[in-house]
């Protein structure tokens, strides 16, 4: 296990607050469809609609402290190299993100106006990649890479220090899983702290990759995702990342298009939608 909870602790007090306590509440609806409590945690009211921030602050951090560059790179379907670009703006780093060509357009304007330098590259993410690893390797930039980076996933587990805080008894916590960062991080603090919550992870059946290489304790190939929900649309399994996960999941499960489409709504990114479609899926886990 990379992971540590000492770390985990320290980076609670590191990341912007603007990151960290994001809203948690009580749904009613869907605690009254499912005969049991339902709690949702809000990782979207923050100023890039996601939970990387939690992690690019600490890998920026953890720069700034060293001192040994001011330029970094990632390869990013938007969620990510927003979150990065919103970090270095304000630390003071030159930012460059390589995406697809075919990324969301939104999300790319997004990353440029938060100052970084978008790059779009012929190809699907596996592209943007290795031109991201290529302008690292000629200019001497950092190489953020989601989850395989340790701090990532550091920064994402202080969501699990946070639910740990509630006051109410967890049975079950359900986490949408893309490349792994923020399912291993919640449930390694949660297993810290409440290690008698079950920890399911949910990712679209259309990008199943992560689920079936936990499923078979060995990385496999699920070919291109074809997925609404592109946060979560990882192609290629880390090795360190799944034997992470194989440590703190205690299942996973998958839920269809369908699922995610009808579960969302105009304030919630598709990401989120695999979480409130596999609600129904866990219903046996769950006790009022």
């Amino acid at each position: 296990m990379r992971l540590d909870i000492d770390r985990i602790e320290a980076a609670a007090t590191t990341i912007h607050k603007v990151f960290l306590h994001t809203p948690q509440y009580v749904c009613e609806s869907l605690s009254r469809a499912l005969g049991c409590q339902i709690i949702l945690k809000v990782e979207t009211m923050n100023p890039v609609r996601c939970f990387k921030g939690r992690g690019t602050e600490m890998v920026l951090a953890r720069l700034q402290s060293q001192g040994h560059t001011k330029s970094v790179v990632c390869a990013s379907a938007g969620n990510l190299g927003q979150a990065l670009a919103y970090g270095g703006r304000s630390r003071g780093f030159d930012v460059t993100v390589t995406a697809s060509a075919t990324a969301n357009a939104f999300k790319v304007e997004k990353m440029r106006l938060l100052g970084a330098n978008v790059v779009l590259v012929d190809g699907e993410i596996e592209a943007a990649l290795q031109a991201a690893a290529d302008h690292a390797e000629e200019t001497g930039a950092f190489l953020v890479e989601d989850s395989k980076n340790l701090d990532t996933c550091e920064g994402a587990a202080t969501i699990g220090l946070e639910l740990s805080e509630l006051p109410q008894a967890l049975d079950a916590v359900l986490v949408s899983l893309g490349a792994g960062a923020m399912a291993t991080g919640v449930g390694y603090a949660l297993k810290c702290r409440r290690p008698n919550v079950e920890m399911i992870t949910v990712q679209p059946r259309n990008a199943p990759a992560m689920t079936l290489s936990f499923k078979a304790r060995q990385i496999v190939d699920a070919g291109t995702p074809n997925t609404i929900a592109d946060g979560v649309a990882g192609r290629y399994v880390i090795p360190e990342v799944l034997d992470d996960l194989l440590v703190v999941v205690d299942d996973a499960l998958l839920v269809s298009e369908e699922s995610i489409k009808e579960r969302r709504n105009a304030i919630t990114i598709p990401a989120f939608g695999t979480c409130r479609g596999a609600c129904r899926c866990a219903r046996s886990r769950c006790h009022s």
